[in-house]
């Protein structure tokens, strides 16, 4: 692409304008190879797939391009791109991560990252005088919050976090799956690393499995994560990178549409008389709207969930009489998906048994809304 300010719509769709020199090819090759010819006086050349991956290299460039951060790292799955972040820092540390959050990562916290060293403390991140009490100044060292936040979409100020933890010397680190670069860029407001399962609206297809990491500084911290990076080998395939970046050319409008059709359903769900409550950040009840408001622009996302009126075993019931939203977990991709979530999570979750989790695809909303009215009333899905 000719050098000048393009929009990130047009520089997500044409991934950087990168045209191959020799073939004139719009679209990258798939590089296979897992190793590469060294140089008679072994240079610093490219060496290995494991860190030099050729077909990271369009993909994490667009990306770090979408967040306006200084560099980005691909990772083979979500949760390989988050506890890296957590596995750069050394035992003994302080972190601060949300009460209500990703469940495998919540549990790898007080689990694992526990046992090995870290002393971790989870606290309700929309409440900004708890997190400043929990805040241990010299000790903490990296804040992770996850906006709007898995299962309850629950808001958390992203520009008062930073500063938060920038007075106490920690770093911000953001969960920003469900928001996208379409809506929010994080490091725009003070975050120090942005995360994203790309598994999920990145990808936007459920067919790779992958995650991402994008610095505002590429400095000694970012390297020591690229470091873990390396040594534990959370690296995706090239297959998988080729997919992901043909995924991000389409990344806009598929999120605004879903954004779109999210909303019209919180709406009429809203005044559905099986629903007692609707968690949608875009509604103007919603604890957090304001916020945001001023941090998610031009959309609030394709993820919702709902509450049933009588309860479990009815939301359970409803999820089984479904014909067009799949139950399957999972969010982000073109399909609608259904998920009891507490079932997912087992006895130990803290998510209501009344809850049905949300991911709206680019399916007709009306449809879509037909289909879970149906669900609701007890009706059984069409043959």
């Amino acid at each position: 692409m000719q050098d000048r300010a393009w929009r990130a719509e047009s520089l997500a769709a044409q991934a950087l304008g990168w045209v191959d020199d020799k073939t004139r090819a719009i679209t990258p090759p798939i590089h296979m190879s897992s190793t590469f010819l060294r140089a008679p006086d072994y240079g610093n050349e490219r060496a290995y797939i494991r860190d030099q991956n050729p077909a990271f290299e369009q993909t994490e460039a667009l990306l770090a391009k979408l967040e306006n951060g200084a560099a980005a790292a691909l990772f083979a799955s979500g949760m390989a791109a988050a506890t890296s972040v957590f596995m750069a820092l050394k035992p003994g540390d302080h972190v601060i991560a949300p009460q209500m959050m990703y469940w495998s990562l919540r549990k790898w916290l007080t689990g694992y990252a526990s046992e090995w060293g870290l002393k971790v403390t989870l606290v309700d991140m929309t409440d900004l005088a708890a997190l400043a009490a929990a805040i241990e100044p010299g000790r903490t060292k990296l804040i992770w919050i996850e906006t709007p936040g898995n299962p309850l979409w629950s808001v958390t100020d992203i520009a008062a976090c930073a500063k938060l933890a920038h007075q106490a010397g920690a770093r911000l680190a953001v969960d920003s799956t469900v928001a996208t670069p379409v809506f929010t860029r994080p490091l725009d407001l003070g975050a120090d690393i942005v995360m994203h399962s790309a598994t999920k609206y990145l990808n936007g297809h459920s067919d790779i499995c992958a995650g991402a990491l994008v610095t505002r500084v590429a400095d000694a911290a970012w390297e020591r994560i690229v470091e873990v990076r390396y040594t534990l080998g959370a690296i995706i395939g090239s297959v998988e990178a080729w997919l992901l970046l043909r995924g991000m050319r389409s990344l806009f409008p598929r999120v605004r549409q879903q954004a779109s059709s999210a909303a019209e359903l919180a709406q009429r769900l809203a005044a559905h008389p099986a629903i007692s409550h609707v968690l949608y950040p875009g509604l103007a009840d919603f604890p957090g709207h304001d916020i945001a408001k001023r941090q998610m622009q031009g959309g609030f996302g394709g993820m919702l969930s709902v509450r049933v009126k009588a309860g479990k075993d009815a939301a359970l019931a409803t999820a089984a009489r479904v014909g067009l939203w799949q139950r399957a977990t999972s969010l982000g991709g073109t399909e609608s998906l259904i998920e009891h979530r507490a079932s997912i999570e087992g006895p130990e979750s803290p998510v209501p048994g009344d809850m049905l989790r949300l991911s709206v695809g680019l399916e007709d909303a009306g449809d879509l809304y037909d289909d879970l009215d149906r669900a609701l009333r007890g009706g059984n899905a069409p043959t």
